[in-house]
């Protein structure tokens, strides 16, 4: 005890002779330091301490277990995330990996989503939104916390429900554009793929309704464009499977990074000149109306040409005004949330169309009774536009849509970097994790969903939906940052589906149970979903 004493003694008359060597600023430099190691080590010893209290694979130390989802295996990646989550986590719906150094928390139960989702200080997206960054840069979908509020609260009042009432009669217009295309097909016995014509008609959609310009994808469906939308989510969705792409200077010596230059310079390109066209258009606008407050002395303000109230300012108009007000983003944080809501608002509807469209033709009993609600509610009249409460009223087609959702959710995996511990069931997941919500297996827990793998719109019908957990079905996520274009989203796919159901019956040429999935930016089928169409009586 005694020669312990007097090594401490030493050992601390050492030091003090170090400290006083050196400089002051050196000295606290090197305590800082010596400070951050020792936090460092020990909250890195906590979290792996709670981590691994997890159900999951072994872990190699520093390596992880996380390069099992990339190499050697033949299963696509959502697969293989599903296949670990049914394996370690299907009693309680949580599961450990560790991608290297860095812990995933994968979650699929209700009970356990809802800890994380309704969180409000929970907002942070995990790092593998960075790989869309150099496209979307801090758009809603991928920025922090302190740029994602005020521009979420800028954002909301574009999607109103009297601004969605007038965007119905572009969707129908459309529409047509899109019956038009599958009446060309009405010869094919064979089938076709329905895929890349919703995903046409869900851009041309989105365009004309929320940046007020039309890229006539449908009838232009080669257009660069759409071919480098299409290419930088096969790149992006690559980078995020192959772990050795991920660092950025391995993936800039690759071809693939001069592909996606590529790519970023023609959408970038498209996004700038439509944010260009429509401000030079909204300060002549308002140049007129100034003249005209001159000319008359009174001000238009509440006004339009017709005399009526004037109309809410829709998604691209909102944001430059308050541009040019002085008190909004400025032209590159506007095309940042152009190219955000560009895949917000086309590919994930795309997506829903087809898949609902698939399950339709593979169920005709329900696609009967789709049709004569919608024909019932429309007065037996196949060809003019629905009113927004006619839309409102095909409430099977709203179950069919949901059920599609569940099914076959547009988004199968939420990611958030947790900034603070949460506690989940009788678990502790600490700060500094990434929580991987597995939306696509949420939606088919059996105690939840009976039969959860079968299409059943009665699902969604109101006296099934009574004492269900909030958390159990969330197709737009959930909590503050959910989907600002839910309601959108929605109204669009009973506009389309509704159009095409009253001149077309739909009929699939596969089995759903046969159609690979792709985990991409969303969920889409690998190879295609084919269907016939046939002119109905």
């Amino acid at each position: 005890m005694e020669a312990y004493a007097v090594g401490s003694v030493l050992l601390a008359s050492k030091i003090a002779t170090i400290f006083r060597v050196l400089s002051p600023i050196t000295t606290v430099v090197l305590l800082i330091t010596v400070c951050g190691i020792y936090t460092y080590r020990r909250r890195r010893a906590y979290l792996v301490h709670h981590i691994n209290k997890l159900p999951g694979p072994y872990m190699i130390p520093l390596i992880g277990n996380g390069l099992q989802a990339t190499l050697g295996a033949k299963d696509e990646f959502l697969d293989r995330v599903v296949g670990a989550q049914k394996l370690y986590g299907r009693r309680i719906g949580l599961s450990r990996v560790w991608n290297g150094p860095i812990p995933y928390v994968m979650i699929s139960k209700a009970s356990a989503v809802e800890p994380i989702l309704s969180n409000p200080k929970l907002v942070e997206k995990s790092a593998d939104y960075e790989f869309l960054k150099p496209w979307l840069g801090n758009g809603l979908l991928t920025s922090p916390a302190s740029v994602w509020h005020p521009r979420r609260k800028a954002l909301t009042p574009a999607f109103h429900f009297k601004i969605l009432s007038d965007f119905v009669h572009i969707f129908h217009r459309q529409s047509l554009i899109f019956l038009e295309k599958l009446g060309e097909q009405l010869d094919n016995t064979d089938g076709f793929n329905i895929v890349p014509m919703a995903t046409l008609c869900a851009l041309d959609i989105f365009c004309e309704t929320a940046m007020g310009c039309s890229v006539h994808a449908q009838n232009n469906s080669d257009s660069e464009y759409v071919r480098a939308h299409k290419q930088i989510g096969k790149i992006i969705r690559n980078r995020l499977q192959k772990v050795w792409m991920q660092p950025d200077f391995i993936f800039k010596l690759t071809d693939e990074y001069r592909k996606h230059q590529e790519c970023l310079a023609v959408l970038h390109e498209f996004s700038d000149r439509v944010v260009r066209e429509r401000k030079a258009e909204l300060i002549k606008r308002r140049q007129n109306s100034e003249t005209a407050v001159d000319l008359n002395n009174n001000s238009p303000a509440e006004e339009d040409d017709h005399g009526s109230r004037k109309k809410q300012l829709a998604f691209l108009d909102l944001l430059i005004e308050g541009s040019l007000d002085g008190n909004g983003l400025c032209d590159v944080a506007i095309r940042e949330e152009v190219d955000t809501f560009v895949i917000g608002g086309h590919d994930t509807t795309a997506a829903a169309i087809s898949w609902i469209l698939l399950l339709l033709g593979s169920d005709q009993t329900v696609q009967d009774r789709v049709f004569e609600e919608i024909d019932q509610i429309m007065g037996g009249d196949r060809d003019r536009i629905p009113t927004m409460q006619e839309l409102s009223e095909m409430k099977f087609l709203e179950c069919c849509i949901k059920e599609t959702l569940r099914l076959y959710p547009s988004i199968p995996l939420i990611a958030r970097r947790l900034t603070e511990d949460v506690r989940v069931q009788d678990y502790t997941i600490p700060a500094g994790t990434n929580a991987m919500i597995v939306v696509y297996q949420l939606h088919r827990d059996p105690t939840v969903f009976p039969n959860p793998d079968k299409f059943n719109p009665d699902n969604f019908l109101p006296e099934n939906c009574n004492g269900r957990h909030p958390y159990a079905y969330i197709p737009f996520s959930a909590g503050p940052r959910n989907c600002i274009g839910q309601k959108f989203a929605i109204l669009e796919e009973k506009t389309v589906i509704s159009t095409v159901l009253r001149k077309f019956r739909i009929e699939a040429v596969e089995r759903r149970e046969d159609v690979k999935l792709l985990g991409d930016l969303v969920l889409r089928p690998r190879d295609g979903l084919k269907i016939k169409v046939s002119r109905r009586l």
